[in-house]
């Protein structure tokens, strides 16, 4: 009696815990297992999802978020002393393309596997060694805008096509007295006067650099050329050389300058009241080559990864899943203002109209590529540093175009070596 009463109590029990599993219906309702985790995101204030879109998230993977927001310039500070100490700053991190190869040198970032990886239209910056090493989430690339009114008023009816020509309507709006400085071109010592001219040479000729990471000297002279040319005739506006990349963009805004191949922002910028006093006459247009409009241009997207360190990497990867899903990226356009890094998603908002003005955004969107061959090198730091200082040096009159390739090419070379 005894046993039977031990054998029914343990029937009893074991009856309540698959309760508690499966639910009383007989069906199955487990959770995932890595339903009721806690990961960390770090990120800039732009990349930050609303509370409710983060909510939406929890609900539907039981996953919850913290939210880490932090200056972009102090992310790769940060990621890099807590990897290096072997701790977690997050578990899901900014990843800017400037950082990849670094990252990847050092074994910062978990490889992601994509079911659509074909669908991203940045995924080869982000790619090292045939590793994906994270999702672009904002794209970023470069196209060309400009000022229809301007170039008709100085008799120019086309749009250009090549830097040449760039440069010949350039000449005719100065001498028109339509714009003293007709080309936008950033030229300070930063960042995107090395970008500037990795661009220019990529989309004159397709490279910038070798496969074996030297500098592909004819393409970068070319780039060179154009901007000692436009320099020299005083094409582009004194301030040009010592104010920030973005206040030289803006010029396009401002109606001092008629051109500018720069970032994708501007479509919505050139077109915004508040900030552009030109509204209505600014077009974007495909980027101009060296015979024709350029076949390829570069972008500079930001991306999320997964830390190395991370202790929850199947729930990281699970919300980069989300955060890059096409649903959100139609839903982040629209609360941050992320410009869609998937094809499907961006052709669908400018066929529908909802983002305005387009211009070739599309069209110019199909033609990204990466200009490394072997994706971001580890010193590319480094190696714009000595690029945009050259740019500077050219800018300010104290070298020519030669001795600035020559110094950019010392430094490489010396890169390289190490």
């Amino acid at each position: 009696m005894k046993k039977t009463l031990i054998a029914l109590l343990i029937c009893a029990m074991t009856l309540t815990s698959v309760f508690a599993l499966t639910g009383c219906g007989g069906g199955s309702s487990e959770e995932p297992a890595d339903a009721g985790e806690t990961i960390t995101f770090m990120a800039p204030d732009w990349a930050i999802p609303s509370d409710e879109q983060l909510d939406a998230f929890t609900e539907e993977t039981g996953i919850n978020v913290e939210v880490s927001e932090v200056g972009w310039d102090d992310i790769r500070e940060k990621l890099a002393t807590a990897e290096s100490a072997g701790e977690t700053v997050a578990d899901v991190v900014e990843v800017d393309w400037s950082w990849v190869g670094e990252f990847k040198a050092a074994g910062w970032l978990e490889p992601i596997e994509l079911a659509d990886a074909d669908d991203f239209l940045t995924l080869d910056t982000f790619t090292v060694d045939g590793e994906v090493l994270a999702v672009p989430y904002s794209n970023d690339y470069r196209i060309a805008y400009y000022n229809k009114d301007q170039f008709e008023k100085a008799g120019v009816t086309e749009a250009p096509k090549t830097y040449d020509e760039v440069l010949d309507a350039a000449r005719k709006i100065k001498a028109a007295g339509i714009a003293d400085y007709p080309i936008a071109m950033p030229l300070n010592a930063e960042e995107k006067a090395s970008t500037g001219l990795m661009w220019t040479a990529f989309q004159m000729n397709g490279k910038v650099w070798n496969e074996d990471g030297t500098f592909d000297k004819d393409s970068v002279m070319d780039a060179l050329n154009y901007y000692k040319t436009a320099i020299d005739e005083e094409l582009v506006a004194p301030e040009d050389k010592t104010s920030s990349g973005m206040e030289a963009y803006m010029r396009i805004c401002s109606g001092t300058a008629s051109f500018l191949v720069g970032p994708t922002s501007f479509v919505s910028k050139t077109q915004n009241e508040e900030e552009s006093q030109v509204v209505g006459q600014v077009e974007a247009i495909l980027a101009p080559g060296k015979t024709n409009v350029a076949e390829q241009t570069m972008a500079l997207p930001e991306a999320l990864g997964v830390t190395a360190s991370s202790e929850h990497k199947d729930a990281a990867k699970k919300f980069i899943e989300w955060y890059t899903s096409a649903d959100m990226q139609k839903e982040l356009y629209g609360t941050l203002g992320s410009l869609p890094t998937r094809n499907s998603v961006l052709t669908a908002l400018v066929d529908d109209g909802t983002i305005a003005h387009a211009g070739a955004l599309a069209d110019q969107a199909a033609m990204i590529q990466s200009p490394f061959p072997g994706g971001v090198p580890a010193y590319y730091a480094e190696l714009s540093s000595a690029m945009y200082n050259a740019v500077n040096k050219m800018a300010l009159g104290q070298e020519d175009a030669d001795q600035a390739y020559d110094e950019m090419n010392t430094a490489l070379e010396g890169l390289l070596a190490e």
